[in-house]
């Protein structure tokens, strides 16, 4: 007769052993793992991908001591990437897009434009709403930055502003667009864990990112105001410019792609085609405005990225860009990172970290705080947006019910922090992509990512203040602590009614709130 095997928790330390060993040797890779080469210091190793891969074996190592096998473990990991394949083939694709958009003079365009139009002063604020209106269009971060980021990149650069800068300026843009989007991944996701309808999480997310967002750009017209633009070498902007009008039709016409790009999301095609469609027309657009190319030449262009030599540093720095194959180092650490999250999971270390945690909270500023503290903790160890998003909505969402908040409430807490501070960890797939994508470590952009930086400590501070609440009833305390009745977000019919009678008891004890005349 077989024997069952028995199946356990893991205690603390054993839960939190594989975290220790991925957070210790991402540390020291990318702090201590340095050479002196000619007097400067340079990484011997600047990936993510073994430390996570370390940090696998750990984690299997404490899953099998606690009785899963190895299968059940395997089994973890591979329902985790399953989950994650969409991303993975939009991402393909996105290199593709890239690539057809340097063929067709696209992105050179927008550079050449930029460099016309924008001038130091006005640079950061400009770029970050043009960011933010491409982003929004396309319901894609990613997407935004691997074209009208990396074109922003080369203005900055032509301007003489830090790179670190137009980096975090590029990255606000492309996230305000992103939160905004009711086509973004993430966005439909918050929305999809917390049971809400989509438009009602859209509306929760402007009421933290849209004050935010005016703050963002009050601090980029300062920054660019007050910039140091002795070190901007007109000549630069203007090499830049003669460098692309002579290896390019920069013709306005070679601009239409991107116009392609909204039209397929405002008609609401899938993501995966929509991005296809796309990297078509780019591909049509470089047959008839620039060099036109066989058929082998395009497959190895799309394949492997543009190889392009105007004789510019710049321009050539910046156009070295897109190729499916180039995007294989960011699949590679999503691979892991998910494969990490999902035998965390298994091995139940998560269960054991986070299950008791929320009988500790007795405020709604409080419980915002755990939820994003446990959202970033996810984002940095898990290495995975969707994980800081889609661990905590479980875990806490009836602790929201019994203080009678909306589910909306809860799916904008996830985001605030969950999805915007994804990208500050240079070893998560989002941190790993924009730094790849933009040539800046997360590390150094992120303090100037303000939309990113601030969303998080916009939403706790206002709700520590009891401001800026949404409550299970329609009813939202402002900004200024007024409560006026709004439109009930969507909810499950029962979570509906428990939550709204939690909070007519709270309202009777005087800890919540009261409708104002």
């Amino acid at each position: 007769m077989k024997k069952e095997r028995s199946v356990r928790l893991p205690s603390f330390s054993e839960a939190i052993l594989p975290i220790f060993t991925m957070v210790s040797l991402m540390i020291y890779v990318f702090v201590f793992a340095k050479k002196d080469v000619d007097g400067k210091l340079e990484a011997i190793y600047d990936g993510a991908h073994m430390p996570l891969i370390c940090g696998i074996i750990v984690a299997c190592f404490v899953g099998i001591i606690c009785g899963h096998s190895f299968k059940e473990m395997l089994s973890g990991m591979i329902d985790r990437i399953s989950t994650t394949l969409d991303a993975i083939l939009i991402l393909l694709t996105v290199g593709l897009l890239v690539s057809s958009f340097m063929m067709s003079g696209t992105i050179p365009a927008l550079i050449y434009y930029g460099l016309e139009l924008l001038n130091p002063k006005l640079f950061l604020p400009v770029g970050c709403i043009i960011t933010a209106i491409v982003s929004l269009a396309c319901g894609s971060s990613w997407t935004s930055t691997a074209t009208i980021g990396i074109a922003f990149m080369t203005i900055g650069q032509g301007m003489g502003i830090n790179p670190a800068i137009t980096a975090g300026m590029v990255i606000s843009g492309a996230y305000i667009g992103d939160k905004f989007s009711p086509l973004s991944d993430t966005t439909n996701l918050a929305a999809g864990v917390s049971k809400t309808g989509l438009f009602d999480h859209v509306t929760a997310m402007i009421s933290t990112t849209g004050p935010v967002f005016i703050i963002s750009l009050i601090l980029y017209t300062i920054l660019g105001l007050r910039a140091n633009i002795v070190n901007y070498d007109p000549t630069i902007a203007e090499g830049i410019k003669t460098s692309l009008a002579n290896n390019f039709n920069l013709n306005p016409l070679v601009l239409l792609p991107i116009l392609i790009i909204v039209l397929v999301c405002v008609l609401r095609i899938e993501g995966l085609a929509g991005v296809m469609i796309s990297v078509v027309v780019g591909i049509v657009f470089s047959q008839i405005f620039q060099e036109s190319k066989s058929l082998a030449e395009i497959f190895s262009i799309l394949h492997y990225g543009p190889e392009i030599e105007t004789g510019n540093n710049f321009v050539d720095a910046a156009l070295a860009k897109g190729g499916m194959n180039n995007q294989m180092w960011t699949i590679n650490l999503i691979l892991l990172a998910v494969s990490f999250g999902g035998a965390l999971e298994k091995s139940g270390v998560v269960e054991k970290l986070f299950a008791h945690l929320k009988e500790k909270i007795n405020t709604v500023g409080g419980l915002v705080f755990t939820t994003m503290a446990t959202s970033i903790f996810c984002d940095a160890t898990m290495c995975d947006q969707f994980l800081g998003i889609g661990v905590p909505a479980p875990l806490y969402e009836d602790k929201y019910d019994d203080m009678g908040l909306s589910r909306n409430f809860l799916s904008r807490t996830l985001e605030d922090a969950g999805t915007l501070w994804a990208v500050m960890f240079p070893w998560t797939a989002c941190g790993a992509y924009q730094m790849k994508t933009l040539g800046v470590n997360p590390l150094y952009y992120f303090p100037f990512a303000f939309v990113n930086l601030l969303s998080p400590i916009y939403a706790l501070v206002t709700a520590s203040l009891k401001r800026n609440i949404f409550w299970a009833d329609g009813s939202y305390t402002n900004i200024f602590g007024k409560t006026k009745m709004k439109k009930k977000a969507h909810a499950p019919k029962d979570v509906e009614e428990y939550a709204i009678s939690q909070l007519n008891k709270l309202r009777e004890s005087g800890k919540a709130p009261k409708i104002s005349i």
